[in-house]
């Protein structure tokens, strides 16, 4: 099994600056003692909490990566509309938008006696008793959903990665699932889609 540098080195290839990875990988090695406000200078960290993606205060133009991982499925799509145009102000000229989505439904993640597209069988209120709440909240918006977000936004998608679910498929061409109204007009492909990487850039 490859170790933890190996994998970093596979995984960015020629993008990789290595001379950086060795300096964050020998962060420990320094002989400094730690504190929280080395780390975060260490690894060019501002942390803002609470904060407002919506209405950040940061300059225009002052960003080069907007990213997130696993988050744009948790914020309702009138946020999201709002973050994209303050991600169009801070962004560089030539910066990019790069966000990793988690399509699925969460719940499956620890009861594996459910699919990953398993609430997509409730209408919006009843969903809305179960995750309607700051914890659970899932905006249940899937893959040409958020094609759509970036390309509203004025963005121009560099690269769409999606990840298709075999067990997802296959339960659907079973007839193994029923699905809510406003997701029966979708592909099959679409459906299964339980994840993707995005990178957008902001076209001129």
């Amino acid at each position: 099994m490859m170790d933890s540098t190996e994998e970093i080195e596979k995984l960015f290839g020629s993008l990789l600056d290595k001379k950086r990875l060795n300096d964050l990988l020998h962060f420990y090695n320094k002989g400094t003692r730690f504190s929280m406000s080395s780390f975060l200078d260490f690894f060019r960290i501002k942390y803002i909490a609470p904060g407002n993606a919506a209405k950040t205060e940061l300059n225009e133009q002052s960003v080069d990566f907007h990213t997130s991982y696993n988050v744009l499925e948790h914020i309702s799509p009138k946020v999201l509309k709002g973050i994209f145009e303050e991600g169009n102000r801070i962004i560089s000229k030539n910066g990019l938008f790069i966000h990793r989505i988690d399509y699925s439904d969460h719940f499956s993640h620890s009861d594996k006696t459910i699919s990953a597209i398993n609430f997509l069988q409730y209408s919006d209120s009843e969903w809305d008793k179960y995750a309607g709440n700051r914890y659970m909240y899932m905006n249940r918006l899937r893959h040409d959903d958020f094609l759509n977000i970036f390309r509203r936004a004025g963005h121009r998608i560099l690269v769409n990665e999606p990840d298709v679910d075999q067990r997802s498929l296959e339960l659907m061409r079973a007839g193994g699932v029923q699905f809510d109204e406003r997701f029966k007009a979708k592909s099959e492909e679409v459906l299964s889609i339980i994840s993707s990487w995005v990178v957008a850039q902001r076209q001129p």
